[in-house]
């Protein structure tokens, strides 16, 4: 998979892309991050990608000319041809279930706002997907587009050494994962529950089903309720 992430400040998402499974998947070669300077596009000899918004009003908008330019140097330049994906609080909510649709497309161009947003032009003539990861607001789009890339390429075959890890995980199944122990058995006075140490891989698997839907009705009523409903 190709990955690339247009970005005013590329520096935030270096230093994590170097690190662990993201790292990982790029050494295999199973997944290219390119990382793609916006400045590098900007306007005059300072570069400028910002400016006022007409009408007034608080906050700087990122530029058109930059973006374009980027844009069209990416798509020649990389041959990419899959939809522009900006991260932005009025997206889409991003779920497991993009991350995994996501994960089987050979290509994922992201755009990152930041200050107070884009020139609506980018918008009506560049993008064709928006994403947010939460209601609330971010400095940039670059936490955002981390957060995407990894929850996808870790579904990449060949990330993960057990992909048992990924089936399993929260969200995966619609419900939140069980409790997991590890040694010590016994730790401050607390043991691990009997049931994990009996050996009993069938009794074991429904504790965790049953624990499983437990803590998602404590703790997330919205997909307990989604759960039942099936």
């Amino acid at each position: 998979m190709d990955i690339h992430v247009i970005s005013a400040f590329p520096q935030i998402l270096a230093g994590a892309l170097g690190e662990s499974m993201l790292k990982r998947a790029q050494d295999r070669q199973i997944a290219r991050i390119f990382l793609h300077d916006l400045r590098a596009f900007g306007i005059g000899k300072h570069k400028q990608i910002d400016d006022y918004s007409y009408g007034g009003g608080a906050g700087m908008i990122l530029k058109p000319e930059p973006i374009f330019a980027c844009v069209e140097s990416v798509r020649k330049q990389h041959q990419v041809d899959c939809a522009l994906t900006y991260l932005t609080p009025a997206g889409k909510v991003f779920k497991q279930k993009d991350a995994v649709e996501l994960s089987f497309r050979k290509q994922l161009f992201f755009l990152c706002g930041h200050y107070k947003g884009v020139d609506q032009r980018v918008l009506d003539q560049l993008v064709g997907e928006e994403l947010s990861i939460g209601d609330y607001v971010l400095t940039g789009g670059e936490i955002a587009a981390l957060a995407v890339v990894d929850a996808v390429v870790r579904l990449l075959p060949g990330v993960l050494n057990d992909i048992d890890s990924a089936d399993t995980d929260s969200f995966q199944t619609g419900l939140l994962d069980h409790p997991h122990y590890t040694r010590p058995e016994v730790f401050r006075g607390v043991g691990v529950p009997e049931v994990l140490l009996s050996g009993d891989h069938q009794a074991v698997q429904r504790w965790r089903d049953e624990k499983s839907i437990e803590i998602t009705r404590q703790k997330r009523t919205d997909l307990y309720e989604k759960y039942i409903e099936l």
